[in-house]
């Protein structure tokens, strides 16, 4: 199984995904976790762009409303509909085993995007992961905040809270997990976990989380969250606090355009640009690319890139 760039997966899918589209008719079924979220919104949306540019290719977009049993109903749906391709951004990425199954015994070349499958190490050779390498997210968004802690004095100790994704989704569990590593490293020893809570990516959950963590009244300098919707979250609770977030530590992980804007505000310090438009390409191609009969790579990665106000200006028109 070979990991790739995106980079190099445009170029290794140029004589063939990338005529796809003008050289055969396509119906591909793509299956959202949930519209309701912002950086998801990007990842479809640059799905939907980029299949208008190709001839003959459809999409069939649904909305998995975060919820399982209706995600399964969907690529059933798509299987009846004898689709020749399925794209699923898992609602849950610990049950991707039964999609694969419908698929697999329909023939109907099936990609991942976005979340890692849970069963990535068994797909068949006609399924495929398009995503970022998480174990890059949140080791990128620990380190910025362990050097802007030492920046601020705090490097003979300093206590930072933690909010987690979904507990059941493999990119939470990973974030999580580069925290942890980071903080076990010499350099950035000196941090010290206060508390870890799941706010399930939700900037209300967030808001309220950090609410609850400030009236409790321990302090603490930093906040390193798993997404960004959190860190607004954390964010929007400390202002109402009269905390100065301007010289508060919040991290965050998509470098959504909401976030950008709180980073210009002075408020988010650092986030990480996970390619929500690349993503969706990459995933169409992989779709497209198999459908027709050619091979793809089983993990193909896009690369996260660390997002500081020094450097945001770049990627201010990306997500």
């Amino acid at each position: 199984m070979k990991n790739l760039a995106l980079s190099a997966l445009m170029g290794a899918l140029l004589a063939g995904t990338m005529l796809t589209g003008s050289a055969m008719a396509a119906n591909v079924g793509v299956s959202m976790a949930q519209f309701d979220d912002n950086f998801l919104t990007v990842l479809r949306n640059g799905m939907i762009d980029y299949a208008k540019t190709l001839n003959g290719v459809s999409l069939q977009v649904e909305d998995g409303g975060n919820d399982v049993n209706k995600q399964l109903s969907e690529v059933q749906n798509f299987v009846a509909s004898k689709v020749d391709a399925i794209v699923v951004n898992p609602v849950d990425t610990s049950a991707t085993a039964a999609i694969t199954k419908l698929a697999s015994d329909a023939n109907i070349p099936l990609v991942f995007v976005n979340r890692q499958p849970a069963n990535l190490s068994s797909l068949p050779a006609n399924e495929a992961f398009v995503g970022s390498n998480e174990k890059d997210s949140g080791t990128l968004e620990t380190q910025q905040i362990c050097k802007l802690l030492k920046d601020a004095g705090k490097g003979s100790g300093a206590n930072v809270y933690v909010m987690e994704g979904q507990l059941n989704n493999q990119a939470a569990v990973q974030r999580t997990q580069d925290v942890k590593d980071v903080i076990a490293t010499p350099d950035c020893s000196f941090i010290k976990i206060i508390d870890l809570q799941t706010a399930n990516w939700s900037r209300d959950q967030a808001q309220s989380l950090m609410s609850n963590w400030l009236t409790a009244g321990t302090p603490y300098d930093a906040v390193i969250s798993n997404n960004d919707e959190m860190a607004i979250g954390a964010i929007q609770a400390m202002k109402a606090a009269g905390v100065d977030t301007k010289k508060a530590i919040i991290g965050g992980v998509d470098a959504t355009q909401d976030a950008l804007a709180s980073m210009k505000a002075g408020d988010l310090k650092v986030t990480v640009f996970q390619d929500a438009a690349g993503q969706g390409k990459g995933a169409l191609d992989a779709a497209l690319s198999l459908a027709s009969g050619k091979k793809v790579d089983q993990v193909i990665y896009v690369p996260f890139q660390l997002v500081t106000p020094e450097t945001m200006d770049k990627y201010m028109s990306k997500n």
